[in-house]
């Protein structure tokens, strides 16, 4: 397991420049670095490698092309699901930079960071989690203060149930706050305890819809949420979207589709799948020509405008032609910094849709909103952030039969999924929990379906055989089929 000497955390500026994707071991170390950082400084690498790190991968790994909104028309492994044994070293690296956060908050004896600290930590073990199935938990991250190297791993069941149970503690302090924290260094929300409170609450209806299917008290606890705004106040608006934006000076702090972030020729192997642009086009969606380029020249099998490239085929370089006649990114994902380009942890479209899940299955109702009523919140929400509700509206973009209402899942999932786009791994995740959109995988692809975990890093065989073995023996074989707790 990661382990993190404090001597390493000398500059807080170190997580910006250079945690995504590297190991903290290959930095030098200061011989004169502090000991003992301030939680202020801490909090703010937190944040700051969480956010970048996960819309990176949301881009850029395989999250994106497991949604389908990406497909690589180079170097195209991921696309074609045979992944392997996935490193786990960035979200533990990030997780031990949050529990020397909890160490210097009662070093420095600052409980205002405590909260903030255990969202973050949720945030972080969540992910780990959705990703893998059962994982290392309440044994994690303790080398360095009680020598355990080799952690057992602990089940799905009892992490989610700890992590929701985390949420609502931390909404009950931020709720308590007599003394807040420092502006400067809250990259999120500057401070704004009711914003963290929002997103605490949001994030913990995130977590209760997945686990829904296997966890009795979910609705009753979303039903409580909803009920009582003051004591679980969640997103209301776009302004309250957990999102780090972009400074666009440096590599590190740019969108990972930036010039500065990449060069040209890695934005340009990063197509946008057939699957989003045809969903697009078939609800003559404004969005479209927010996320994709047309195409420089018509081509022969697909002669639109605009044309995304269909998953794990031979030589998807040459789809419909060539590089001319198939549709890049829209410009707006090859600049470093935008004010539609953030770092994206969470946003109100989301909870605007995991309400109208949870309210057209009949397990919850919401003050004041019907399923229906929310389901266009939530596309009126992500078209508002993106600069074209005003157009799909001049359009009667609400009133196609395709986009009207029908109270059905696949309906409200299809438009959550284009809402989701490169937001997360949430497309990925909700396929495989719902089965919408349908997506059907190339000829070349290792599977008929998606992958529903990611498998377990190859050197926990090595380094943590035995857990490893006794984690196996109970949670399935480590392959990328095997449903986890919340799946089953």
């Amino acid at each position: 397991m990661p382990r993190i000497p404090f001597k390493y955390l000398a500059l807080p500026a170190l997580l910006m420049l250079g945690a995504c994707g590297k190991d903290i071991e290959d930095f030098n170390v200061n011989p004169n670095g502090a000991e003992k950082i301030n939680p202020e400084f801490l909090l703010s690498s937190v944040i700051v490698s969480t956010a970048t790190d996960y819309q990176r991968e949301a881009y850029m790994d395989r999250p994106a092309s497991a949604g389908r909104y990406i497909t690589m028309v180079r170097n195209e492994g991921n696309d074609k699901f045979n992944w392997g044994p996935q490193n786990w070293d960035g979200i533990y690296s990030r997780l031990s930079y949050n529990k020397s956060l909890f160490e210097m908050i009662e070093w420095f004896n600052q409980p205002e960071y405590l909260p903030y600290a255990r969202v973050m930590r949720v945030f972080n073990f969540a992910y780990a989690t959705d990703l893998y199935g059962d994982i290392p938990y309440s044994k994690a991250l303790l080398s360095k203060s009680e020598g355990l190297i080799r952690p057992d791993y602990d089940r799905q069941e009892q992490i989610y149930t700890d992590l929701v149970k985390e949420l609502r503690e931390a909404n009950d302090q931020l709720a308590g706050q007599q003394k807040t924290i420092n502006k400067d260094q809250d990259v999120l929300y500057k401070s704004d305890v009711m914003k963290w409170r929002k997103f605490t609450n949001s994030l913990r209806l995130r977590l209760l819809l997945r686990m829904s299917k296997n966890y009795p008290a979910a609705f009753t606890e979303m039903q409580a949420i909803v009920n009582d705004k003051a004591k679980y106040p969640i997103f209301e608006a776009n302004g309250d979207n957990a999102e780090v934006p972009y400074i666009g000076k440096l590599k590190e702090n740019s969108w990972p589709g930036g010039l500065t972030g990449n060069a040209y020729d890695e934005f340009d192997k990063r197509k946008p799948s057939k699957e989003i642009v045809e969903a697009l086009k078939l609800r003559n969606d404004p969005r479209l020509q927010a996320w994709v380029a047309p195409v420089a020249e018509r081509g022969t099998v697909d002669p639109g405008e605009y044309v995304g490239v269909p998953n794990a085929i031979q030589a998807p370089y040459d789809y419909n032609g060539g590089n001319k006649k198939i549709s890049l990114l829209a410009p707006l994902f090859n600049k470093d910094v935008d004010p539609m380009l953030a770092a994206s942890l969470m946003t109100y479209a989301e909870v605007c849709f995991i309400l109208a899940e949870a309210a057209q299955a009949g397990k919850i109702t919401v003050p004041g909103k019907t399923a229906e009523v929310l389901y266009y919140d939530g596309i009126r929400a992500n078209m508002r952030y993106y600069g074209v509700l005003t157009t799909a509206e001049a359009a009667n973009y609400f009133d196609q039969v395709s986009v009207k209402y029908n109270g059905t899942l696949s309906q409200l999932i299809g438009q959550k999924w284009i809402a989701m786009f490169l937001k997360g791994a949430e497309g990925w995740f909700d396929h495989r929990r719902t089965g919408f959109p349908v997506f059907v995988l190339g000829p070349l692809a290792a599977s008929p379906n998606l992958p529903k975990r990611y498998m377990y890093p190859d050197n926990e065989m090595r380094v943590n055989g035995e857990a490893y073995q006794r984690a196996i023996a109970v949670f399935g074989e480590d392959k990328q089929t095997t449903l986890m707790w919340y799946l089953k």
